[in-house]
């Protein structure tokens, strides 16, 4: 009987063991499959050169939300000489949490070399 005993409490503690190894492992690769900011932002830019045909010349901003994340990319739409006259576009990129692309929209084009007054802060 305490042979029984021994062998049933052996079990139990191996199966624990393996139970809080399989939930560290399990973080590690959530982990390991999230990407790091830096990783989501040239993601971004790559997509959406793919899919515009447009090169990202800077992102103004970036944050993390509930969904994945929110980025402003700005964009050179029409190059004119000189390059100040040049036309851009500020696009408002959606990404999942993986860093995949999931929307774009434009929402606002104006001249490098001006700023934009309607809007605080420059965005």
């Amino acid at each position: 009987m305490s042979n029984t005993k021994n062998t049933q409490e052996s079990q139990d503690s191996q199966e624990s063991q393996n139970s809080r190894n399989s939930s560290k492992s399990n973080d590690k690769q959530t982990a390991k499959s999230r990407p790091s900011p830096m990783e989501v932002l040239r993601q971004a830019r790559g997509q959406l050169a793919e899919l515009t045909g447009m090169e990202a010349e800077s992102v103004s901003s970036f944050e993390q939300t509930e969904e994945g994340w929110a980025l402003e990319v700005e964009v050179l739409e029409l190059e004119r000489v000189p390059d100040t006259m040049s036309l851009m576009a500020s696009y408002q990129v959606e990404l999942d949490a993986e860093g995949q692309l999931t929307g774009y929209r434009r929402v606002r084009r104006y001249e490098r070399g001006r700023s934009d007054a309607r809007r605080p802060g420059g965005r």
